[in-house]
């Protein structure tokens, strides 16, 4: 047998024996850390993190070794070690990046956001985001940084590289601008406790949940499951609400225009019966207060808390739908609504207008009962000066003894844009 044949025939089985080795080595790892796993919980994140970057780490170290018994002193052996050395720093890189990884896990599995105030727990899982894609990035940067130079030419221009590394620094400075804002923008927003992944913020009028930090951008996820998508610098220069920054709990309101009519002692008193009725209420605080009463019309503004946002939302619905569901059913006189008032001969609340004396002088406006000058109103010069201020809104004259009469009907809305003739 030659020795070419030889030395393959050695290689197959030295590769057999890695084979088999790898699986045997790999066997007893993975029943010693399943055992464990049936009383830490750690473990199991172990299986699924190193499982295979441990066992491509074991199948390239044991083929370099079966290539360096067999075929010692082939002249091609230099290119194969340069080979299965660039093999074992990525897979190295590789296996490096899932035992950080597994460490990250293993502190987001202390911080729970299941619970109603979790600020803190956000915070540390925002933090650990980040910081698990920072590391990831610098890895796999230096194991880059590692396999070029194991190159001789890669090595010599490395040298030449960092002796201007000034001049280099400030052209990547200035073409990678903005992505290096990003950068420093997302370290900053992990850090800085501005946002938190699942905190509820309002950004472009749009409601939503933080989803995710990156480096880059952060993903909002919106009330009607749309996605919104905004670099990290977003956060850093434009002003956004955050209605979970200390405390998950909120305060909401509620407001309704009603009828003068309305009893607002009663709507309180039902309010709390409404309240005591429902899980979504965190008992803090209830208040009910007319806050306007202007333009026929009074507005309620009833005043709720809640643990969280979503919670809030929907308390508020349901007081709403409770009371307009009150309302209709034992108030109906607070139903909002819309009066008129009817002129009719020039007096106001009469059908019939009553007759003109004789004796009484005729004017150029219309008669009526007592004075009529004023500001706007009674002199020709009063409705010139009415007409400079309504802007054209027409001053209806009431009739005169020989015109019929005529009716014209104002809302209420209109009278403080229009002159009313009493």
């Amino acid at each position: 047998m030659s020795p070419t044949w030889q030395s393959w025939s050695a290689f197959a089985i030295a590769l057999l024996a890695v084979v088999a080795a790898v699986l045997i080595i790999s066997a007893i790892a993975s029943a010693i850390v399943r055992a464990i796993a049936r009383r830490r919980d750690w473990a199991k994140i172990l299986i699924r993190r190193v499982r295979w970057p441990f066992r491509v780490m074991l199948l390239v170290v044991g083929l370099w070794i079966a290539v360096a018994v067999s075929f010692a002193g082939q002249e091609w052996r230099p290119g194969v070690d340069h080979a299965l050395l660039i093999a074992v720093i990525a897979v190295g890189g590789w296996l490096a990046c899932q035992v950080f990884l597994l460490l990250t896990d293993l502190g987001m599995q202390r911080y729970r956001v299941d619970v109603a105030d979790n600020r803190v727990a956000r915070r540390a899982r925002t933090q650990l985001a980040v910081l698990r894609r920072l590391v990831v990035v610098i890895v796999v940067v230096i194991a880059l940084g590692v396999i070029l130079f194991t190159f001789d030419s890669v090595r010599a221009l490395g040298a030449s590289v960092l002796a201007s590394a000034g001049i280099i620094s400030i052209v990547a400075g200035l073409a990678a601008q903005s992505v290096l804002a990003n950068l420093f923008a997302g370290i900053q927003l992990a850090f800085s406790d501005a946002i938190r992944v699942d905190d509820v913020v309002v950004v472009e009028e749009e409601w939503g949940r933080i989803e995710e930090i990156t480096l880059n951008y952060v993903v909002v996820g919106l009330w009607d499951d749309r996605r919104l998508v905004l670099p990290c610098t977003y956060f850093t220069s434009q002003p956004f609400q955050n209605w979970t920054r200390t405390t998950s709990q909120l305060l909401g309101s509620v407001e309704l225009d009603l009828d003068w009519r309305v009893s607002p002692a009663a709507m309180r008193d039902h309010l709390d019966a409404i309240l005591e009725r429902t899980d979504l209420w965190d008992g803090r605080a209830k208040v009910l207060q007319v806050t306007d009463a202007v333009g026929g019309l009074v507005r309620v503004r009833i005043l709720v808390t809640a643990i969280d946002a979503p919670t809030l939302f929907d308390l508020r619905c349901y007081v709403r739908e409770e009371l307009v569901h009150w309302i209709q059913r034992t108030h109906p006189e607070a139903e909002p609504a819309q009066r008129m008032l009817l002129q009719r001969g020039g007096e106001t609340g009469r059908t019939d207008a009553p007759p003109k004396p004789e004796s009484a002088p005729a004017s150029d406006h219309g008669a009526g009962d007592g004075d009529r000058s004023g500001l706007f109103t009674g002199t020709r010069e009063a409705e010139e000066r009415a007409a400079q201020f309504t802007q054209a809104i027409p001053v209806v004259n009431p009739p005169s003894a020989d015109e019929p009469a005529r009716s014209t009907i104002e809302t209420t809305e209109e009278w403080p844009r229009a002159v009313r003739r009493p």
